[in-house]
């Protein structure tokens, strides 16, 4: 296969990384001095997860006893001081804020699935959301309050087509449907709540809102941040596993510029060998224009260390953002058909896997680790 809903496309890139556009920051007060952040030990944490309606744990390195990063730890413990204060006064919700120690809370993190460290985990009734952004007061409450609004966010007048328009630095879709249990909805719905809240979901059930939006029926429309013009996008409704089995995991993707000769060229070999694999339902692969997404072609570079003045393709593990690419020399021919299924083939079998970058990384994060105990108290013992 060859194609993808392009929001599952766009989700699938956007994912890798944790990209986020600038907002406006809060107002923050002081900080009062309250302790609200609870250090999770074998002996609470199911007390403490039980009592709030929605639980941010901080899974962190142990800082050890070296002064820089004790510093530091305390600069990131006072951040979610005041996002916890800022957050306290909230009449709906009850949140929490905790601490988990990759050592001293190992036991911990693995019974509550956390598994990578100097990474943000927000519990909620439904679901366990990982924030990527900067460990900072303002963007941590902003990002909770977006997770606390409605997968979908129901457009049914003047004023609200009006605040959907101003919405300039987000990446938004918005569909319109007959009803709310229209299975085009309800297939939208299930994609809006795998991707809240880092993608933006609107709908209308209003012919007069659609008209304004130039939305027909079961149409859905992309917009990128800071585009006037939408990528419409038409097709049957998805469901959830679907669009889980289109996320998760790795995935084979491929950057070529249709109006370019080179990626024009590249397309129609690409293309060539999906259709002899046709048949072959582990092959996926996700297409992208750079040029339908000048914005976002800077991040993808910087993501991927790629260079997307030549055609690409790699293959990218979601979840974490490694990605191994195809070496393609911009002086030389692009790949034949007989190569480039030879790539895919041994990806396929495993034998190219973004995943082994993590096995070196874990080889010398454990060097580091085995220098790093001989500093550490004997005392730094798991909480058992």
């Amino acid at each position: 296969r060859l194609c993808l809903p392009p929001w599952v496309l766009m989700a699938v890139l956007l994912s890798c990384g944790g990209l986020s556009w600038g907002e406006q920051g809060l107002d923050f007060p002081e900080y009062d001095g309250m302790d609200r952040v609870i250090e999770l030990t074998t002996k609470n944490y199911k007390s403490v997860m039980k009592t709030h309606d929605v639980m941010v744990l901080y899974y962190h390195e142990h800082p050890g006893s070296d002064a820089v990063a004790q510093k530091q730890f305390e600069i990131e413990e006072l951040a979610l001081e005041l996002a916890a204060q800022v957050l306290d006064d909230l009449d709906d919700e009850d949140i929490g804020f905790g601490l988990v120690d990759e050592k001293k809370g190992s036991v911990v993190a693995k019974k509550l699935g956390l598994e990578e460290a100097d990474s943000i985990y927000i519990f909620t009734e439904n679901e366990i959301i990982e924030y990527d952004g900067e460990l900072a007061a303002d963007t941590i409450v902003e990002f909770i309050y977006d997770v606390l609004e409605d997968p979908v966010e129901i457009i049914e007048n003047d004023p609200e087509v009006k605040g959907f328009h101003n919405i300039e630095e987000d990446i938004k879709l918005v569909g319109y449907f007959k009803s709310e249990k229209s299975e085009h909805y309800l297939a939208y719905v299930d994609a809006a709540e795998e991707f809240h809240p880092h993608i933006k979901f609107f709908a209308t059930f209003t012919p007069k809102v659609a008209k304004d939006l130039g939305l027909k029926v079961n149409e859905v429309d992309f917009y990128e941040p800071f585009i006037d013009e939408p990528i419409v996008i038409p097709g049957k409704p998805y469901t959830e596993e679907e669009l889980e089995d289109d996320i998760d995991g790795e995935h084979i993707i491929a950057f070529a510029e249709e109006d370019d000769p080179d990626g024009f060229e590249f397309l129609e070999i690409l293309k060539e060998v999906a259709e002899e694999h046709n048949d072959n339902p582990n092959l996926s692969i996700v297409w992208i224009d750079p040029d339908d997404f000048p914005l976002l072609v800077p991040y993808w570079e910087k993501t991927f260390g790629i260079d997307l003045g030549s055609p690409q393709i790699g293959v990218v593990d979601v979840e974490d953002a490694d990605s191994v690419w195809m070496e393609i020399d911009n002086d030389d021919d692009l790949p034949s058909a007989d190569e480039l299924e030879e790539w895919i083939e041994d990806v396929l079998s495993d034998e190219i896997d973004p995943d082994d970058d993590d096995d070196d990384d874990d080889d010398d994060d454990d060097d580091d680790d085995d220098d790093d105990d001989d500093d550490d108290d004997d005392d730094d013992d798991d909480d058992e």
